[in-house]
């Protein structure tokens, strides 16, 4: 399996409690090129709680499907990596090296590894030793307080990683502040493995901008992506427009793939996606009230597909 890098290759980025199983799928058969699980805790994994394989586990659609972990102690992502080198189905093993959770970051996982670089090249090394995975990959920001994005993405290169995708913001400033498209560039320009480009690309219009602006070799999209999955649909085919008849298609999609992966407990957990699926539509409000009243699959769908008609 070969990974199609370029400026329209896409890849889905992970959001804990969305990206899951049901969302992937759908994103998938309508548009993105590659997948990543949920983050999974490499300590969750070494232990081998049920809970955390099924975080694992792929649709029949997702391939390529990269897994994404977290941790900080070698002999325990080693460990990780053992467990998902059982599983079939899996083509990429992806390090975090970005995530700037509070609780993360205080294991020194996620972007807390850009503070020890030495040791987050020891964990891309154990990975790419371990894993009998295609490929390995690291998801990194440009540093921990100030920007040395050049230097860690060469460290990722030669410890071994094949590609990494870029957040264009420091670990310090979260989610906030201007996303620093240049100095991704500045990085595609400096290694030799691919890189994708990550952070507030919000439109097909932006991941234009972005992909020209940095050179990159695709585009990860995560947040932009709730209630409006079709953003990978818009990149595919080059165009701003998407039918509402394909809208709602997508959203009774994701709601059936909700079904089946949670059983009744997926309607339930589908009222947040309704939430923003429905923002800006006349009615929103009064549908939003409504569907936090039912959990029954076949009332929820009806009252989707007449909703999304409009």
């Amino acid at each position: 399996m070969k990974l199609s890098f370029g400026p329209n290759f896409t890849v889905l980025a992970p959001l804990a409690g969305y990206t899951d199983l049901p969302f992937r799928s759908v994103v998938k058969k309508f548009g993105v090129d590659l997948t990543v699980s949920e983050m999974i805790s490499s300590n969750a994994l070494a232990y081998a709680s049920k809970k955390t394989k099924k975080l694992a586990e792929k649709s029949e659609r997702e391939t390529p499907y990269s897994v994404q972990i977290a941790g900080y102690k070698e002999d325990v992502v080693k460990r990780a990596v053992e467990v998902l080198n059982d599983m079939e189905g899996i083509d990429i093993i992806d390090l975090n090296c970005g995530c700037p959770a509070p609780k993360v970051v205080g294991n020194n996982s996620g972007s807390g590894l850009l503070k020890d670089l030495p040791q987050m090249s020891r964990l891309i090394e154990t990975i790419k030793k371990t894993s009998n995975k295609e490929y390995t990959s690291c998801k990194i920001r440009l540093g921990f307080e100030g920007k040395h994005g050049v230097e860690i993405a060469k460290i990722c290169e030669d410890s071994g990683a094949d590609f990494i995708a870029v957040h264009g913001r420091t670990r310090a400033m979260k989610f906030g502040g201007e996303v620093d498209y240049d100095a991704i560039a500045e990085i595609k320009a400096a290694v030799n493995i691919p890189v994708i480009a990550n952070g507030d690309i919000t439109s097909f219009e932006k991941a234009k901008y972005v992909s020209e602006l940095t050179k990159c070799d695709g585009i990860m999209i995560g947040r932009a992506a709730i209630g409006n999955p079709w953003i990978f649909y818009q990149i595919k085919h080059g165009r701003a427009e998407v039918p509402s008849e394909l809208k709602r298609e997508i959203i009774l999609e994701h709601f059936d793939e909700m079904v089946n992966f949670h059983g009744e407990r997926g309607v339930i957990m589908f009222r947040k996606h309704l939430h923003t699926y429905s923002k800006g539509i006349e009615g929103a409000a009064s549908f939003r009230v409504l569907v936090n009243k039912i959990a029954d699959p076949r009332l929820m769908r009806e009252h989707i597909r007449e909703f999304f008609s409009i």
